[in-house]
């Protein structure tokens, strides 16, 4: 699934369903809304509110490979949102896109785990 496909998902999701009324439970102005799905590129919070209220994964739509054998997955929405702008930036060829984006998500997934390791040690000290 690609970035420019987004637009096209909003519309089959709102349906019949208006522009302000869409926009306001997804919480971005009418005006977003009617742009992103035009086909221009959300800022990165507007990206992370749409794919929430689409109920997909941000990786799905950026093309990056998701590890299934992560066993958690609580902040599966929220990972890659940081890796959008990179498929938007005209100079990068496409595959360093592709590269810097998954190295963004790997190295949030383990910077997740090491603090969440941290916590762990530390209570489990008290």
């Amino acid at each position: 699934m690609a970035v420019l496909r987004l637009g096209a998902m909003l519309r089959e999701r709102r349906g019949r369903r208006g522009v302000r009324e869409v926009a306001q439970e997804i919480g971005i102005s009418p005006a977003t809304l009617t742009r992103v799905e035009a086909g221009r590129l959300p800022d990165l919070e507007t990206f992370q509110r749409i794919c929430t209220w689409l109920k997909v994964d941000p990786a799905k739509i950026l093309d990056i490979p998701v590890d299934v054998t992560s066993s958690d997955t609580s902040d599966e929405i929220s990972t890659p949102v940081a890796a959008v702008h990179l498929r938007a930036e005209k100079t990068l060829p496409s595959g360093a896109a592709s590269d810097l984006a998954h190295l963004i998500v790997v190295a949030h997934r383990e910077l997740t785990r090491r603090a969440r390791q941290r916590r762990t040690n530390v209570s489990s000290r008290l």
